[in-house]
C-alpha cells in the first residue's frame, strides 16, 4: 500500500466515522484519482476530484463538505442521512448561499447534532447548499424561528 493509499484509507475511515458507514467510500472511491493538498506539517488539508473540491479536512480532525462532497453523500447514503430538506419557498436563496432557516426545514437526518456538517436539499433530494447544523434534529422540526444551517456554500455560485 503506497502512502497515498494509506492516506486515503485513514480519510474513509474519519468520513465514515463522521457521516456513517459507506460515506469514505462514497466521498473518496478508491478508482478515482483525487488530488489530495497538505499544509506545510503534511496534514492533509483539501481532498480534490477534477477540480471540485469534495471536502477540507480540519485540524479538529473533522471535514466540512464541498458542494461535490455533498452530492456524492446524497447519492449514496439513504435519505435522510447527513441532510437537511428545505421547502420550495427558500430553495433559491439556499441556492445562492443564504443560510437556511428553522421555519423552511420539511425534514432532517433524526441524528443532526449542532456543528455537524450537512447537505441542504430540495424535496427532490437536489442538493441546494452544504453547511452546518446550527440546531439539532428536533429544534429544526420544532422552531420557528432561528438559523437551522449555516450555509458555507450554494450549488448556485457554481
Amino acid at each position: 500500500m503506497s502512502q497515498s493509499d494509506t492516506e486515503l484509507a485513514r480519510l474513509r475511515t474519519v468520513a465514515d466515522y463522521q457521516f456513517g458507514a459507506g460515506a469514505g467510500a462514497a466521498l473518496f472511491p478508491p478508482d478515482e484519482t483525487l488530488d489530495v493538498t497538505h499544509s506545510t506539517g503534511g496534514r492533509p488539508r483539501q481532498v480534490r476530484a477534477e477540480g471540485d473540491r469534495i471536502v477540507s479536512y480540519g485540524v479538529d480532525g473533522r471535514f466540512t463538505l464541498g458542494i461535490e462532497g455533498g452530492r456524492r453523500l446524497v447519492a449514496a447514503l439513504p435519505a435522510p442521512a447527513a441532510r437537511v430538506v428545505v421547502g420550495s419557498e427558500s430553495e433559491p436563496f439556499v441556492r445562492d448561499g443564504k443560510n437556511a432557516f428553522a421555519k423552511f426545514v420539511r425534514g432532517v437526518d433524526d441524528d443532526v447534532r449542532p456543528s455537524d456538517e450537512v447537505a441542504v436539499v430540495d424535496g427532490d433530494g437536489d442538493v441546494l447548499a452544504v453547511g452546518r447544523a446550527e440546531l439539532a434534529a428536533d429544534a429544526m422540526r420544532d422552531f420557528e424561528t432561528g438559523m437551522a444551517v449555516k450555509v458555507r456554500a450554494g450549488a448556485g455560485a457554481e
